[in-house]
């Protein structure tokens, strides 16, 4: 397993996982890879990750898994007659730091047998837990918290996603104690050169983990 492996995990769907990938993607020059990919093969996470990131040395690794279907990748997968073995999910071999970015969250289902969250056990690699503000959004982030630290799972820090929001914030990290790395305020449009302006504003705290 490539040691300098970070996984970025979201709270639940469309919550910014793929926008903070970009971000880590840029301050660590690090490699990119989505092991699944469910939907829009036109234009997938990892081409838009690599339409956003700006330098040289990141390299973009193939899908393990391309699913025609917008959904659980477990129901995509069965829609197109196969499933889903997380053990041919391997690791690419990169000198480089690998950014990994989840399908969904952590309990969405594979297979009839395992979840996201068994990938995580299987890489024990650390997890940047990714939360956007909405209504419900502390208990959905305290719960992800919990269960990653039920599974012995390092979290590395949450980014919130987001323009800022004292008390939602307040709560979870006084509660959870977790590392806050930074927040992505709402944008008007995403251009590299806001990716640049993030990577740069977190790298430092992005270069400790």
């Amino acid at each position: 397993m490539n040691v300098d492996s970070i996984v970025i995990a979201g709270i639940g769907t469309e919550v910014g996982k793929t926008l903070v990938s970009s971000i880590v993607v840029e301050a660590l020059q690090a490699d990119y890879w989505k092991p699944i990919q469910a939907g829009d093969l036109a234009f997938t996470d990892s081409d838009r990750v690599k339409s956003l990131v700006s330098n040289h040395k990141s390299f973009f690794h193939p899908e393990a898994i391309r699913l025609l279907h917008p959904m659980s990748p477990h129901a995509a997968a069965k829609k197109e007659g196969i499933e889903i073995d997380i053990e041919k999910i391997i690791l690419p071999n990169t000198p480089n730091k690998l950014v990994i970015e989840l399908a969904g969250g952590l309990m969405v289902p594979l297979n009839e047998r395992a979840l996201n969250i068994d990938l995580l056990k299987k890489w024990k690699a650390p997890v940047i837990l990714v939360s956007r503000h909405y209504l419900g959004s502390i208990n959905h982030t305290l719960l992800s918290i919990s269960v990653l630290a039920q599974f012995g799972i390092r979290i590395a820090g949450i980014i919130f996603n987001g323009n800022e929001n004292v008390s939602t914030e307040k709560a979870i990290l006084d509660y959870t104690k977790i590392p806050f790395i930074g927040r992505i305020d709402d944008e008007g449009s995403i251009a590299p050169e806001v990716i640049r302006g993030y990577a740069e504003k977190l790298k430092e705290k992005l270069n400790k983990i």
